[in-house]
């Protein structure tokens, strides 16, 4: 217990005089067609985030595809190398810390943890074309210096069966990037990845069931919290690491405690009280924990005035009164 608490001792929630320390207090800054400007930065920094998640995406064409097809002329401009470089350097002129995330994205939106080869010869495909991937934003988070690296989002079934594979990988970013290593594994996923000795961080996409009310209170979410929870913190003391949730969020619709991963297009009618009595419940339960790093809000567009509101029952928390939660919350764990 002792490395333990050494171990975590930049992440303590209070100081000797009571007040609460910094935490990652971050936002999933989501890829656009356009550059990023100082306007788009500013309403990131007025909530108090402190850190952004900038993801350039993979293209895949179907879950049995071996081929991933990134950088080009024919993504977003924030999707690429180029565009990503550029957010991180204006969010960072702006005192922000970065972690890049490259993500896939597979045809029809299926789940990246379905991703599976039917043979041998595709599996070895798909190792080497995710190798060029990821080293590409390795050499990037180098370059521009991000603290944070985030080596593969929700890719449960590449996991499962290509563990040497990942061992190796994880070594050759090593070799081109200095910085703190994480994973994102999904919330039915982070307890069976296998290497997490060899990461800085747990990471986890926090989308835990916890109620199956229509508007659950706070207290119920906070409740609905306490078996993950004991288990999450078990796995990083038995790791011997902190965890860092790399997405948390909520729908602004009713029961978005029940199945909060949903991304369909479902037309659930608008209930903002539960997204932000979910914001209030994760941030009551987590951001006091020492062996607790923070986090990132799903997801925040860089044309604020024109995303969320209140008859928006998506995840972004933008103009909305969860958008006045994370403020508060954010505000408090500065430095």
């Amino acid at each position: 217990m002792k490395n333990l608490g050494l171990l975590f001792l930049c992440a303590l929630q209070f100081s000797c005089s009571g007040k609460a320390q910094k935490k990652i207090n971050g936002v999933s800054f989501v890829a656009s067609r356009e550059e990023v400007a100082q306007s788009h930065i500013d309403e990131v920094v007025k909530i108090y985030a402190n850190s952004a998640a900038i993801m350039p995406f993979g293209f895949i064409r179907d879950i049995t595809s071996p081929q991933i097809i990134f950088d080009t002329e024919r993504q977003w401009f924030g999707e690429t190398r180029k565009g990503a470089k550029q957010y991180i350097e204006l969010l960072q002129r702006n005192g922000l810390e970065v972690m890049v995330k490259p993500q896939i994205w597979i045809g029809g939106g299926q789940f990246t943890g379905t991703l599976k080869m039917e043979s041998e010869d595709h599996w070895l495909q798909l190792e080497d074309s995710y190798k060029c991937f990821i080293l590409n934003y390795a050499e990037m988070a180098e370059e521009v210096k991000a603290p944070l690296l985030c080596i593969g989002t929700e890719l449960e079934n590449f996991v499962k069966n290509r563990p040497t594979y990942w061992e190796r990988l994880i070594k050759e970013i090593r070799s081109v990037y200095s910085g703190k290593l994480t994973y994102a594994a999904n919330w039915d996923e982070y307890d069976r990845t296998p290497f997490w000795e060899k990461l800085d961080y747990i990471g986890i996409d926090a989308y835990f069931p916890l109620s199956e009310a229509k508007t659950p209170t706070v207290n119920e979410l906070q409740l609905g919290w306490r078996p993950w929870k004991d288990k999450i913190a078990t796995l990083a003391k038995v790791k011997n690491k902190p965890v860092v949730f790399t997405e948390f969020g909520y729908r602004s619709m009713n029961f978005t405690a029940k199945k909060p991963w949903l991304v369909d297009r479902n037309e659930e009618e608008v209930n903002l009280v539960a997204q932000s009595n979910a914001k209030t419940a994760i941030f009551n339960e987590f951001w006091n924990e020492d062996w607790f790093a923070g986090g990132y809000v799903w997801k925040w567009f860089i044309q604020h005035q024109n995303s969320g509101g209140e008859l928006d029952n998506r995840f972004t928390p933008q103009n909305k009164p969860a958008q006045e939660v994370i403020k508060n919350h954010y505000k408090a764990y500065l430095d």
